[in-house]
């Protein structure tokens, strides 16, 4: 049996870590929802949710926010490992699970292609004075 806790190492949570994310530009958008992806170099996905004023009241905001978070918590173990994932949400009426979990997990495998196009990213030169 996996575990499908979702503890705080599961979690983006510094600007730092999403402005990463942000920069690396490799995002795909499913219907309410874009999503951004940076490999990670972890053993596991990590979240990160960004949800504007624009999405509804506060109550609506965090229904959807509790949906995300339980959709990737359930899912954690079936996605792609090592990716940093920033969800974006748009206004929508909030969907069921099930909807969000579909959403969620075809964005992750697109984007998981995406990166696996692109080739393993450039290691630094080294400069042969370490030792």
């Amino acid at each position: 049996m996996r575990n499908a806790s979702f503890p705080k190492s599961l979690h983006l949570r510094t600007p730092r870590e999403f402005a990463a994310v942000y920069d690396a530009k490799v995002r795909e958008s499913r219907g309410p929802l874009l999503v951004y992806a940076l490999p990670n170099g972890l053993h596991h996905p990590r979240i990160g949710l960004s949800t504007s004023r624009k999405v509804g009241t506060a109550v609506r905001r965090n229904r959807i926010r509790r949906l995300l978070r339980e959709a990737f918590r359930l899912m954690q173990h079936d996605l792609p490992h090592g990716y940093d994932l920033v969800v974006v949400v748009r206004a929508h009426e909030p969907l069921m699970l099930a909807d969000y979990q579909k959403i969620l997990s075809g964005a992750v495998v697109k984007l998981h292609n995406a990166w696996q196009r692109r080739g393993p990213p450039a290691t630094p030169p080294t400069t042969g004075t370490e030792t």
